[in-house]
């Protein structure tokens, strides 16, 4: 047998390999000029926008841009307005629907699995979205989590019996490492953060007035959130 050898592939090796054959091809067809710039090629080659999901740029839509960009404020606002703000929030309700179906049907088929292997399993989902706080939203989304850092977290720490200050301090630390679990990223601290900090907010603030709410307008705040 032959040893197979570790040849670890590059993230995007698809997309940056027809980028440098454009190049070549470009340049031998004299669609494009040839560049005297080494790293010009790699500029093209390694232009990260695009790099991991496309689009393929072809060299001689951007040989000139490579040397000749014009940057001003209008390009760059128009740039990060993509989308309109009703299709980024159609986007953003769609993934609501998204994360939960894909999340707890992947849940349910785990439970099914277990169970015809003679395994129960609890569930993990208990309809979230039908919840009025941040608070009854974490006790039916992804429960086993949930349920996993208030037993080996939240409780060692002091849990709620060691007054408000560390009750709140012992809520964003499990939130924090809530965060930390999802992925080791600045935008899941934050995430958790978030979270942990709202969760408080409701506890110390904004408790009396979400009571006294029309249950419509607290499911629409926990939707938002």
């Amino acid at each position: 047998s032959l040893p197979l050898p570790g040849i670890a592939l590059p993230i995007g090796i698809s997309f940056f390999t027809f980028q440098a054959m454009s190049y070549v091809l470009d340049v031998y067809r004299g669609d494009a000029r040839l560049s005297k710039n080494y790293f010009d090629v790699l500029l093209y080659i390694s232009l990260f926008p695009q790099l991991i999901a496309g689009p393929i740029v072809k060299y001689h839509d951007v040989d000139q841009q490579l040397h000749a960009r014009i940057i001003t404020i209008e390009k760059t606002a128009a740039g990060f307005r993509s989308v309109a703000a009703p299709t980024a929030w159609l986007g953003a309700v769609a993934y609501l629907f998204q994360i939960y179906f894909d999340f707890s049907g992947y849940s349910d088929m785990a439970i099914g699995l277990g169970q015809a292997f003679g395994f129960t399993f609890k569930e993990n989902f208990n309809y979230p979205y039908i919840a009025e706080t941040m608070q009854d939203f974490w006790r039916r989304w992804h429960i086993s989590l949930s349920t996993w850092f208030r037993e080996y977290v939240y409780i060692p720490l002091g849990g709620n019996r060691k007054g408000r200050l560390r009750t709140g301090l012992n809520k964003l630390t499990v939130f924090l490492l809530t965060g930390l679990w999802h992925g080791a990223s600045w935008n899941f601290i934050a995430w958790g953060l978030f979270f942990g900090v709202l969760l408080i907010a409701e506890k110390l603030l904004l408790g009396h007035a979400l009571e006294k709410m029309p249950r419509v307008l607290r499911h629409l705040y926990l939707l938002l959130a």
